[in-house]
């Protein structure tokens, strides 16, 4: 089966997602009270795989592909809202803009939900 154009972005997304986890790593590493970026590199580092698995079993037949396209493209959005709030919080002083972070959360729970879906629903045959 071959990967669609969605598909291919959600990976490279999630690739990304790992390069920044490890990048803020070493950033918090160096900079004292970066308390916010281990947070923030922590949850590039814990989701990326996810994002790559959901997109891996869709790909394999083993979920609705659609179902898992949803469910990484809000963990994508959770982190890109979750982290990206978190790290201009941290390096220019306020927020990405009012709520970011806690949509962001909600988008990155609402992600694994639908990942649990995934797994719940039978795949079509």
């Amino acid at each position: 089966m071959r990967a669609s154009g969605i598909d291919r972005a959600l990976v490279a997304l999630a690739c990304l997602a790992g390069l920044l986890g490890v990048a803020l790593s070493a950033a918090a590493a160096h900079i004292p009270g970066a308390d916010s970026l281990k947070t923030a590199a922590q949850f590039l580092l814990f989701h990326a795989p996810a994002i790559l698995a959901l997109i891996g079993l869709g790909a394999a037949g083993l979920t609705r592909p659609g179902l898992a396209r949803v469910a990484a493209g809000l963990l994508v959005l959770g982190l890109i809202l979750f982290c990206g709030d978190l790290a201009v919080r941290t390096w220019l002083l306020y927020p990405l803009f009012p709520m970011a972070a806690p949509t962001g959360g909600f988008a990155l729970m609402g992600g694994w939900l639908v990942g649990l879906l995934c797994a719940l629903v039978p795949v079509r045959t």
